[in-house]
Parts: structure tokens; sequence; C-alpha cells
């Protein structure tokens, strides 16, 4: 009989344990301290994995081993485990973007950007497009915003613009700071007017009349060589956003820039 509900273990696979250490840890809970042996058994796992599944147990702060013969596991409170293991993960996190931080003001970026720009030289438009989904396409548009130099040209609609304000609204600004030029068009409606109020004090804005141009949905310009377009229609229920991600020029200077003039200047400004 199993010793946890499958929503329990649900739960604990949600936090990052894999199935054996689930099920070790259950175990553990059940009898407080065992040896290596007697968890294996009762997890029903291979006893010589069960050594590795619990020094990793034990390094993400979930039980404490005694260093015996046979080696022992202590099992900790279920509130106090979390919250070590918790604290481990803020931890890890913290010294992983220090390192990051690290590497990318130090002098081995250089060597880095070289090996990057060796290597891009030899491809071709069709391998520097990709597909984006969910969460990526936010981080694929704020990146791409930073690296804005000279324009920004966004078609989007309502629920766009909130997210604009919500996941790129500092990025933007401070791409205004730099003197990047950034325009946003998007049929505009009563639910949005807080949004655009903040939005214009970075931006040009103008409210796509509808009735005149019969176009709904996403894509967004940078410098004239970038682009990302969302390939989800706005009008319809989505679980997530999917987009295409392209630096091709001529799909970003011949098609979309002219697209984005003409309905530019059939917009009314805000």
């Amino acid at each position: 009989m199993s010793l946890a509900s499958q929503k329990l273990m649900d739960a604990l696979k949600a936090i990052g344990l894999n199935l054996y250490e689930r099920s070790i840890w259950i175990a553990l809970l059940s009898k407080g301290s065992a040896t290596v042996g007697e968890l294996a058994e009762m997890a029903n796992i291979p006893r010589n994995r069960a050594y590795d599944v619990l020094e990793s147990l034990a390094n993400k702060g979930f039980v404490v081993l005694q260093p015996s013969r046979p080696l022992k596991a202590i099992a900790l409170p279920p509130e106090e485990a979390l919250e070590r293991a918790k604290k481990k993960i803020e931890e890890e996190f913290r010294m992983t973007t220090q390192r990051i931080d690290d590497l990318k003001n130090s002098a081995i970026m250089k060597e880095l950007k070289e090996i990057y720009q060796k290597g891009f030289k030899t491809l071709s438009p069709e391998e520097i497009t990709g597909a984006l989904k969910g969460s990526s396409v936010f981080q694929q548009l704020d990146s791409m915003f930073k690296a804005a130099t000279k324009n920004i040209s966004i078609v989007t609609t309502p629920e766009g613009l909130k997210e604009l304000l919500q996941y790129h609204f500092e990025t933007l600004r401070k791409a205004k700071e730099k003197g990047v030029d950034i325009k946003i068009v998007s049929p505009i409606n009563d639910e949005v007017k807080e949004e655009v109020k903040v939005l214009s004090n970075i931006a040009q804005i103008r409210s796509i009349n509808e009735k005149e141009i019969q176009l709904y949905g996403k894509f967004a310009i940078i410098d004239d060589k970038e682009i990302v377009m969302s390939l989800v229609n706005p009008k319809e229920e989505r679980k997530e956003e999917i987009a295409i991600w392209t630096k091709s020029e001529h799909a970003a200077s011949n098609i979309l820039s002219p697209l984005f003039k003409m309905v530019w200047e059939k917009s009314k400004a805000i």
C-alpha cells in the first residue's frame, strides 16, 4: 500500500523531487530514521541507487545523514525540511546569478562574443528563425527591446498593451532614455485608457480604426532588422502565447516595416 496519495506525490514533483527522491523521503518520514537498506526496501528502489538519492536529498536540505555503518538517515519535520530546501534554492540562485554577472563583466565575454560573431556570419536567414512559446515570447521581446539602438515599432492589441506595461515597461523606458524611437499602434478601448496613459510617457501611440484597417494581431520590429510576430488569434481563447522570431532583415525592412508605416499613417494619434 502506498504511503502517500498521488496528489502529494504530484506536489513533491512540482517542487523538483524526482520519483526516487519522493519515494525515499516519504518512506523516511514514515520511519523517523532508517538505514539505506531499509529505505530502499520500503521505497522499492535498487539499494545502490538509494545511496545517491539520500545524498541528493541531504544536499537539498530535506534529510540529515548520520555518518554510521550502515549509513543512516534522519527525517526532519516537513515544515523544517521544506524551509531548508527553499533557503538552499535561494542561496544557489543568488550565487549563480552573481557568477553570471561576474562572467558578463569579465574579459572572457570578449572571447564568447568573438565565437558567436564568427558563427553568426555563416548563418542563413532561415537558420536565425525560431518558434517561441509561453514566457519565452516575453523574454525574447525584452532582449530585443534592450538591444534596440534606433527604433521599436509595435503593432498590438488592447491585451497586448497590458502585456507591454506589465512585462516590458522598464526595458522600454530605458530604451527611450537611450534615444530609441518607440511607436505603438493598437485598437484602443476604455479598458486600456490607463495603460495608454502610462505608455504615452515613453512611446508615440496611435489608435487603429478597425473599420478602416482590418488588422488585429501582434508583431514587433526592432531597428528594421529583427521581428517577433504572434501566431495566435487574439480574439480566440488561448492557453499561452505562440510566436515566431527572425533576424531576417528582408522580412523586417521590406515586409513588416512598410506594413507598419501604412498602418501608422492611417491610424489616429492619441
